[in-house]
């Protein structure tokens, strides 16, 4: 437990110094936070060429967070998580390999099962490393809120949709940030201290959404982040930070994980709440749910 404690301390400074990082170590430390399960038996080439740098930047990196060298800091991650290693990203690449190798055309019904096998293992890394605390916090920051704002743009609309929708159950009052007519601005004129904004994005990041984000903090509302990393601009724009990884086929990233924590933290928040069927349901005869 020590040693992923370490692990853990060491990815948290890490995303608190990333601004402040050359552009090169801040590839690295990209690569790290995005390989975090495997790192411990990649060698430096490997991460240099996966991060797009010079071998003697993954070195520089691991002095900069002052260890003596790579193989110091990769020790970290080894004690810390060969025993728990998480065969899903090996059985994906396996699962890619199998893809690129394979003569021939592929059969519909398989691959639906390569996008139903990638969903799983999305869905397996999220309820390995969700974070609890964050989790909580996130739902007392929407509990505490007057208005709840919601933006997502391109992939991430339709999640930020459904949970407009499903906040829309309780007795909150919710916006979603569409941007129709190009009015992200006049959307979000209102916002205030006693509000909060959930913001959702995955690299690249909507321009549209690290704009809401500014704007929230400048009204001195409270931001919801829900993005892969803790590393980059969500980060540094939030007050709580949701991480989900979601599992991937044929070089498209499912929503599988993102739809699933969006609708626990609902769920989580109705229950804070102690919403009732009879509060979140209209009489008969009017519109269906």
């Amino acid at each position: 437990m020590a040693k992923r404690s370490e692990a853990d301390a060491l990815m948290k400074r890490i995303a608190e110094e990333f601004e402040a990082l050359p552009r090169q170590l801040q590839g690295v430390a990209r690569y790290l936070e995005e390989h975090r399960s495997s790192i411990m038996v990649q060698r430096v080439g490997e991460i240099a060429e996966g991060a797009g740098v010079h071998a003697s930047a993954v070195v520089r990196f691991a002095q900069r967070f002052g260890y003596s060298g790579f193989s110091e800091m990769q020790a970290v991650f080894r004690d810390a998580f060969t025993a728990q290693a998480s065969p899903s990203r090996s059985y994906q690449q396996r699962i890619r390999t199998v893809i690129e190798n394979r003569e021939g055309g592929m059969q519909a019904g398989e691959i639906a099962s390569r996008f139903i096998d990638a969903s799983r293992m999305g869905l397996d890394e999220l309820a390995a490393e969700l974070d609890e605390s964050r989790f909580q916090k996130a739902v007392d920051t929407l509990a505490a809120a007057e208005n709840i704002y919601v933006m997502g743009v391109r992939r991430s609309f339709a999640i930020a949709t459904y949970i407009a929708y499903a906040l829309q159950h309780t007795q909150k009052r919710v916006h979603l940030v569409s941007g129709l007519g190009g009015m992200f601005r006049e959307q979000l004129r209102s916002i205030g201290k006693s509000d909060a904004l959930i913001a959702i994005s995955f690299p690249p990041f909507g321009k549209e959404t690290l704009y809401a984000m500014r704007v929230a903090q400048q009204h001195h509302a409270k931001v919801l982040a829900i993005t892969e990393s803790d590393l980059g601009p969500l980060s540094r724009h939030s007050d709580v930070l949701l991480k989900v990884k979601e599992g991937s086929a044929f070089a498209f990233r499912g929503l599988t994980s993102t739809m699933c924590l969006c609708q626990a933290l609902f769920v989580a928040l109705a229950y804070k709440l102690e919403l009732t069927v009879e509060e979140t349901t209209l009489p008969r005869g009017e519109y269906d749910d």
